[in-house]
C-alpha cells in the first residue's frame, strides 16, 4: 500500500503538490463552497477537456502518424530528418499543445533513429525544444497559454503580438540549431534514408471530418465566439457516439491540477501578508518577468502561471515569462519531463541525455529571454 501511494507521489509530483498546496491553505483560510466553485475557471476546465479529448480521438485513427510518415518520406539525408521533425513538432504543437506533439513524434522518432541507426538524444532535445517553443505561440498550445488568454480576457490581436516575440526567434535559433547538429554529423547527413512505415490501422474518413469539426468548435470557443457549455455538451455527446473509450484518455491529473491550484491561489490571496508579497515580486514590468521564469524553473511553468496571475498587473509579461521559462530545468515544462521519460524507456543509450539538454536549454533560455524582453 505504502509503496503504491510513493509510487503515485513520484509520479504525479505536480498534482499531490497542488493538493498539499490547497489543503494547507484551506485549514488557514476555511473557504466557503460557494467560495470554492467561484474560484474554479471552468471555461479552462471545459476546453482543457474538449482538447484533450480531439488529441486522443486524432491519435486513435492514426492521422498524426498520417502526417508524420508523408513529412519523412520526402526526407533524403538525416540532415533533412532533423528539420523534419524538429519543426514538424513546433508547428503541431501550436496546435495539439506541447505534450501530445512529443507524445506522438517521440517514439516514431525513436524508432526511426534505430532503423537508420543514428543516436536519437539530439533530435529529441531538439524537438522538445521545438514543442515547448511552437506551443507558446497560440493560446491552445499550452495549458499556461490557455489559462492566461481566458484569465485575463487577452483578444487574438493582442496575445499573438506577445507571443510572436518568442515565436519568430525561436524559429531563427531552431535553424541554427538544426544546421549545427547537421554539420557535426556531416558523414551520416549525406546518408539516404530508406525507411518504410505502415500504419497500425487505416484513416477513418468519418471520424476525422467529425474530430476537425469539434476542433474548430474548439477554437471558436477559445477566441470567445462559441459559449464553451454548448461546446462541451456537443463534444461530449459526438465523442459518445464515435468513441466512447476516449474519455478514458484523458489526462484528469492535469484537470485536477488546475483545481487544486485554483482554489489554492484563491486562498492565499485573501492571507494579505502573502498577497502583499507576491504582489511585490512582480512590481514592475521587468520583476514580472524575472519571477515568472524563476518560479517556473522550480514548479513548472504551468503552476507558475497559476500562482502569479492574480498578483501582477503586467499580464503579457506573465505571459511572456512563463513560456521562455519552459526552458532550463527538466521541470520547468511537464512537456520536456514526458520526451526525457519516452526516450529513457525505449533507449538502450541514455547516456548524455540531461548533459546535452541542460546546455541546449540553458542556452536558448539565456538568449532567448534576453531577446524576447529587448523586443
Amino acid at each position: 500500500m505504502i509503496n503504491r501511494i510513493l509510487s503515485f507521489v513520484k509520479k504525479e509530483v505536480v498534482l499531490c503538490a497542488a493538493i498539499l498546496c490547497t489543503i494547507v491553505s484551506s485549514i488557514f483560510v476555511r473557504p466557503t463552497f460557494h467560495a470554492v466553485f467561484s474560484a474554479i475557471d471552468w471555461r479552462v476546465l471545459s476546453l482543457l477537456f474538449c482538447l484533450m479529448i480531439l488529441i486522443q480521438g486524432f491519435k486513435k485513427i492514426n492521422v498524426l502518424d498520417k502526417l508524420a510518415s508523408t513529412v519523412i518520406g520526402f526526407c533524403e539525408n538525416t540532415r533533412s530528418l532533423f528539420f523534419a521533425l524538429t519543426f514538424l513538432v513546433f508547428f503541431s504543437s501550436m496546435v495539439l499543445t506541447n505534450d501530445a506533439a512529443l507524445l506522438t513524434f517521440v517514439p516514431l522518432t525513436l524508432l526511426i533513429c534505430k532503423k537508420i541507426k543514428i543516436n536519437p538524444v539530439r533530435i529529441i532535445i531538439l524537438e522538445t525544444l521545438a514543442a515547448n517553443l511552437g506551443s507558446c505561440i497560440t493560446p491552445m498550445g499550452n495549458p499556461q497559454n490557455l489559462y492566461l488568454y481566458s484569465f485575463y480576457e487577452m483578444t487574438p490581436k493582442t496575445f499573438f503580438a506577445s507571443t510572436l516575440k518568442i515565436g519568430i526567434p525561436s524559429v531563427v535559433f531552431l535553424v541554427l540549431a538544426c544546421l549545427w547538429e547537421s554539420r557535426k554529423n556531416a558523414v551520416s547527413a549525406k546518408s539516404k534514408i530508406e525507411l518504410t512505415q505502415t500504419l497500425a490501422e487505416p484513416i477513418q474518413p468519418v471520424k476525422t471530418v467529425v474530430y476537425s469539426a469539434l476542433l474548430i468548435l474548439v477554437l471558436l470557443t477559445v477566441f470567445r465566439i462559441l459559449d464553451f457549455k454548448l461546446m462541451l455538451a456537443i463534444t461530449v455527446v459526438a465523442v459518445i457516439f464515435t468513441n466512447y473509450k476516449l474519455f478514458t484518455k484523458v489526462d484528469y491529473s492535469l484537470l485536477f491540477t488546475f483545481v487544486g491550484f485554483f482554489i489554492f491561489t484563491s486562498n492565499i490571496s485573501s492571507i494579505p501578508s502573502i498577497s502583499a508579497f507576491l504582489k511585490s515580486v512582480q512590481r514592475t514590468p521587468l520583476l514580472s518577468y524575472i519571477t515568472g521564469i524563476g518560479v517556473s524553473q522550480v514548479i513548472s511553468n504551468v503552476p507558475a502561471a497559476l500562482l502569479l496571475s492574480k498578483f501582477t498587473t503586467y499580464p503579457f509579461e506573465l505571459l511572456l515569462s512563463v513560456n521562455v521559462g519552459g526552458l532550463g530545468t527538466l521541470i520547468a515544462s511537464l512537456a520536456s519531463v514526458i520526451s526525457y521519460k519516452l526516450y529513457k524507456a525505449d533507449s538502450e543509450n541514455e547516456g548524455g541525455y540531461m548533459k546535452a539538454f541542460t546546455i541546449y536549454n540553458v542556452l536558448f533560455l539565456v538568449i532567448l529571454g534576453v531577446v524576447v524582453w529587448i523586443v
